[in-house]
């Protein structure tokens, strides 16, 4: 369906709004939209007959952006989108390129172990952000300032590694900005040993709190079979029941040599699919990311050491100048399947005599990102059909989208 049509079904769902019902507007500068979406809201007194989306209040003219700048030049743009898991988004795109560039097979296994190490704090970072704002929506506030006091290590961490806070720029074609700093999978591992008993804590606290399972059981509820047709992915996808993570169907990076389960939604408190079941995917997929990250790390202070001559820009090209091709990447992000669809060909050049010519260039003439909160946030309206209010904002939570990812 076109934009204008799809405007056109909107428009007319409003008019025909009875006088029994009401339109009430949720955001776009609403705590609970998480981000400035705007969601309107025909209602029949507290039950949600309609919500209609509108988006577009956070563009990030990255695929503009993709168009007049480098493969290198455009990862820091890649971290702006998902802005709460840049080390995952670069980490797509910059394979994506070495893939085309045909220099995949050669980047070292250390660097292959720190880019995952890294994306797995992040992706531990990204979900505690998701769990800690979810559990205030709900009205839990203590999780919120458990969970970003323990991001705040992870941040700290990143930082001392890439030196920026959330938009690290750190992941680069054919290599990394810089090694890991001496002391850091110390500091990581002394991280983890601190972490697993507060997820213990955070388990008793919120996920097995009985008022949080009375508002997010059977609330929700997302079948799987829709969830497929919208192209849901990420928890989303296994919190309604399907094991499918590209870390293990692609098995992409060095993810096919480290151990780690892939958890799903199974109905435990409620029916699968429901607010509970996203919510425990996420709490499961920490304490996977965990593991991953101490399997990394102990590579890394074994086989892996650092040695003085070891050079993280090494395998990096003087030019990025792929084969004209049309080409497609897809990881497993914190929030799902993100893709990057490049098209890549020669640009028209004109000597002095005024003759054309085909000549290379390191710009891309295309780059399509597919991002997975797009499409899981397109599954609301089919979820929120019939539920109360308050149920609604427990649904918008339980997606966890990030609105710069949405609009790009």
């Amino acid at each position: 369906m076109k934009y204008t049509e799809a405007l056109d079904n909107y428009r007319q769902k409003i008019a025909s709004v009875n006088a029994d019902e009401m339109v009430l507007n949720m955001g776009p500068q609403h705590p609970s939209t998480h981000g400035v979406l705007r969601l309107e809201l025909i209602t029949d007194g507290e039950i949600v007959r309609e919500v209609i989306p509108h988006l577009g209040y956070l563009h990030r003219c990255f695929e503009k952006h993709a168009e007049s700048l480098t493969y290198q030049q455009t990862i820091p743009f890649t971290d702006r989108m998902d802005y709460l898991a840049s080390m995952n988004n670069s980490h797509a795109f910059v394979m994506g390129v070495e893939r085309m560039m045909g220099i995949d097979k050669d980047i070292p296994k250390r660097i292959e172990y720190i880019r995952v190490l890294v994306c797995e704090l992040n992706r531990i970072a990204s979900h505690l952000i998701a769990i800690g704002t979810y559990g205030i929506d709900i009205g839990a506030f203590t999780p919120f300032l458990w969970c970003f006091r323990d991001r705040e290590h992870i941040m700290g961490m990143l930082e001392w590694a890439s030196g920026s806070r959330m938009l690290y720029n750190y992941i680069w074609v054919g290599g990394l900005f810089y090694d890991l700093p001496v002391g850091f999978e110390e500091r990581c591992a002394e991280f983890i040993n601190y972490f697993k008993p507060k997820m213990v804590e955070l388990n008793q606290l919120l996920t097995d709190n009985q008022i949080f399972i009375n508002r997010t059981a059977n609330v929700g509820v997302l079948p799987l079979d829709v969830a497929i047709n919208y192209g849901c992915s990420g928890p989303m996808l296994r919190g309604s029941g399907l094991k499918y993570d590209l870390r293990r169907i692609d098995g992409y990076s060095v993810y096919p040599e480290l151990e780690f389960d892939v958890p799903i939604g199974t109905g435990l408190m409620g029916a699968v699919g429901d607010c509970w079941d996203r919510y425990k995917v996420r709490v499961d997929e920490i304490e996977q990311s965990v593991k991953i990250a101490e399997q990394c790390l102990e590579r890394l202070q074994k086989e892996l050491k650092r040695t003085p001559g070891f050079d993280p820009r090494a395998k990096l090209p003087r030019k990025l100048v792929p084969k004209p091709q049309d080409y497609y990447v897809r990881c497993e992000n914190p929030k799902g399947e993100l893709g990057f669809y490049f098209i890549h060909q020669q640009n028209k050049e004109y000597d002095k005599a005024g003759n054309e010519r085909m000549a290379d260039t390191e710009i891309p003439f295309r780059v399509k990102a597919r991002a997975p909160s797009f499409n899981n946030l397109s599954v609301l309206s089919e979820m929120a059909k019939g539920v109360m209010i308050a149920d609604l904002i427990a649904i918008v939570g339980s997606i966890d989208f990030v609105l710069g990812e949405v609009d790009r």
